[in-house]
């Protein structure tokens, strides 16, 4: 028997549907997207309609969608692109400590090429105070990268805040928001953001497959280069089948998205009802309210969350980012939070998804409980 999915954070499977739309570009419609017969155009209209549909879900111009080989190249382009293109403003750069490693190594990449990073602390909820950001502000300042939703936590940042300081002031704003788009309203403008990162596997699209919004009139330094693929932006013949997966899985989220966030909500605070009951000692990590529909991550007083999940096998959750499996160390999220090492731990994240079930929750408390009573 499957052990029950609870890791939709780390990743989502393929929506049958996404694979039905994606299936005709790796058979018949397989011509290359730039070539210029029958065959181009139709891969050609393939990726049109998927940056029509991605563009629709962020509220954008679909020519503001640059399709990406994942969200870890979207944040690249993004931060490396920018503090290329405006090294001659500046060299300083804003984020916040637990962001994703993608945001955080790419900044440790530029601190060792001569620009400046300021880390900001979060509160023990894991936001970022937006008066911080203002008083990190100098002249020098170039970009502003604060994720919308902790992959670990399901936090929310005060994004729109952030962005409404950042445009005062003329300065470019990211958010990574892979965790975010599909499961709570991404629309840019509502946001106030420049640049907004999108990764297909936490989408139920396939993995090696994601999207940058940038906003029109700003223009990220290439990491690719060659032909003047994605308007220039983005060399290399595009992934036309993973494309227009990605564009129905964007089409799917738009249509579903105030239903489906309702019943992960539901789900997840039965699970930690649930937990509350039959386990008692149950620390919730994160912001109570200002956080993602789906995630819910708790540490068990005096117990380590590796251990628990391994004597668990029908379960499988996470005890933090996937990106930090194995490692015995403490989550370094939950270590800027202020969180004890007793407490960080001992945590465990769950994570629900489009086929999560009122049964499968239930049978995870079950679970967890009798595991913990025989300790």
């Amino acid at each position: 028997m499957q052990p029950i999915y609870l890791d939709y954070n780390a990743t989502t499977p393929v929506d049958p549907k996404v694979i039905e739309a994606m299936l005709p570009y790796l058979q018949q419609n397989f011509g290359n997207p730039s070539s210029s017969h029958a065959y181009g155009a139709q891969a050609q209209a393939g990726v049109r309609q998927a940056r029509e549909q991605a563009a629709a879900l962020m509220g954008c111009d679909p020519a503001e969608i640059v399709f990406t080989g994942g969200g870890s190249e979207a944040d690249n382009l993004a931060i490396k692109g920018i503090a290329e293109s405006h090294r001659s403003r500046g060299n300083h750069i804003i984020t916040a400590q637990g962001e994703h490693p993608a945001v955080l190594e790419t900044c440790r990449y530029l601190e060792r090429h001569g620009y400046r990073v300021t880390y900001l602390p979060v509160d023990n909820c894991g936001r970022v105070d937006p008066e911080d950001v203002a008083r990190a502000l100098t002249p020098e300042t170039i970009l502003i990268t604060v994720m919308h939703a902790n992959n670990e936590t399901g936090t929310l940042q005060p994004v729109a805040a952030i962005g409404e300081i950042a445009r005062q002031r003329g300065v470019s704003f990211h958010t990574d928001a892979a965790q975010s788009v599909g499961k709570v309203p991404t629309r840019v403008d509502d946001l106030r953001v420049d640049l907004l990162t999108v990764a297909g596997h936490k989408l139920y699209a396939p993995k090696g497959v994601g999207a940058l919004y940038v906003r029109r009139g700003l223009r990220p330094e290439s990491l690719i280069h060659g032909a003047g693929h994605e308007g220039g932006r983005r060399a290399g013949t595009e992934n036309v089948a993973g494309i227009v997966a990605l564009g129905e899985a964007c089409r799917i989220a738009r249509e579903n998205l105030d239903g489906e966030a309702t019943r992960l909500r539901g789900l997840r605070d039965r699970l930690r009802d649930g937990l509350a009951q039959q386990v008692g000692a149950v620390h919730l990590n994160g912001h109570p309210t200002e956080r993602l529909p789906n995630t819910l991550n708790v540490s068990f007083a005096g117990v380590d969350g590796g251990g628990l999940l391994a004597a668990l096998p029908a379960v499988a959750a996470s005890t933090g980012s996937a990106c930090h499996a194995g490692h015995t160390e403490p989550s370094p999220v939950l270590r800027a939070m202020g969180l004890p090492d007793a407490l960080a731990l001992g945590a465990v994240r769950f994570s629900l998804g489009r086929w999560t079930t009122e049964a499968e929750v239930d049978r995870t408390v079950v679970f967890l409980a009798e595991h913990l009573r025989r300790r």
